[in-house]
């Protein structure tokens, strides 16, 4: 005797609208939309920062980590901004990404030896996406608490 059940289309039940409706007032919030163009902003930043402070040509290694982590940042926020009640549950992903950028001049480079530019850019830069990552996650789990009220 089989017990195989197929589980239930949940898109009908009158709470999944109510959580969407919530979801979205809080995505299309002013402080949402802050957090999101912050992200952007520090992921395109990160991604430019080694022409910017000029050590793409003494680092390389760091300047392709700065541009692989810059670009993943920005189309993070980038999704986030698209399509919240898809992504929202990604927020909290800026926020290793933004750790990474904290040490990488402490491991990416070759020869383990950032100079104070170098070190300064990353560190601000990496906290920056730290924080605005935590804020957006911190809106997710305020949708979250509503939606389970």
């Amino acid at each position: 005797m089989s017990y195989s059940r197929q589980p239930a289309d949940i898109g009908g039940h009158p709470e999944l609208a109510e959580m969407r409706a919530r979801l979205e007032r809080t995505a299309s919030s002013g402080g949402a939309v802050a957090a999101e163009g912050l992200l952007m902003l520090a992921g395109v930043y990160a991604a430019i920062s080694p022409w910017v402070v000029h050590f793409s040509g003494t680092e390389p290694n760091l300047t392709l980590n700065n541009l692989i982590v810059g670009i993943a940042v920005a189309v993070l926020a980038l999704g986030l901004a698209a399509a919240p009640d898809r992504l929202f549950r990604l927020a909290w992903a800026a926020v290793p990404l933004g750790i990474w950028l904290i040490i990488s001049p402490w491991t990416a480079t070759a020869t383990h030896s950032a100079d104070a530019g170098m070190i300064w850019n990353n560190v601000v830069t990496g906290a920056v996406v730290c924080l605005v990552g935590l804020a957006a996650a911190g809106m997710t789990v305020g949708v979250a608490r509503k939606a389970a009220r």
